[in-house]
């Protein structure tokens, strides 16, 4: 019990330390990003390597992560605004049970795709270890920038980020 009690303390710590510091950390990454092919919510399946040539950001997320809720909605106007200049945006739903995330977005509907990683192995190959983790991957197929959490304004880091990338695909 007091194993337990103390591991609940520190639990509920870290959820404090988290929330008021926001991103756990971000930088810029290196190396050819992971491909995958994982189904999607219009029940297609989506193969990273078929973006080749586009701007890419997956974003790793769950029905239960408080921060992903609250940044939906800001990703979904990023979609919405660069789409259109060679940017995609994926949401990878990191639950084992599809149903989580379909309940999610029918409170918080977006337009980007939202995939289904199931079994983790995504999640893995990317070594998500924090709700939200977004990566920027370049038109050539890079990954260039990895964030961990959300805080209110970490959007405009993101959107800053897409321009330059968009840029470089010219």
């Amino acid at each position: 019990m007091k194993k337990q009690l103390s591991q609940l303390v520190t639990l509920v710590a870290f959820a404090l330390v988290f929330s008021n510091s926001g991103a756990l950390h971000a930088k810029d990454l290196k190396g050819k990003a992971h491909d995958f092919t994982l189904k999607s919510n219009s029940g297609k399946n989506i193969r990273l390597a078929d973006l080749r040539g586009q701007v890419v950001m997956l974003n790793f997320w769950a029905s239960w992560c408080g921060p992903c809720r609250q940044e939906m909605p800001l990703l979904d106007e990023l979609y919405s605004r660069y789409s259109g200049a060679g940017f995609t945006l994926l949401g990878v739903n990191v639950e084992a049970d599809p149903k989580e995330a379909d309940m999610l977005l029918k409170e918080i509907p977006v337009s980007f795709p939202i995939l289904y990683d199931t079994t983790s192995k995504v999640s893995e190959q990317y070594k998500v270890s924090a709700m939200p983790s977004s990566v920027l991957i370049d038109c050539d197929g890079n990954m260039s920038y990895l964030h961990l959490g959300y805080k209110p304004g970490d959007e405009k880091e993101y959107q800053k980020r897409i321009k330059g990338l968009l840029r470089q695909c010219r």
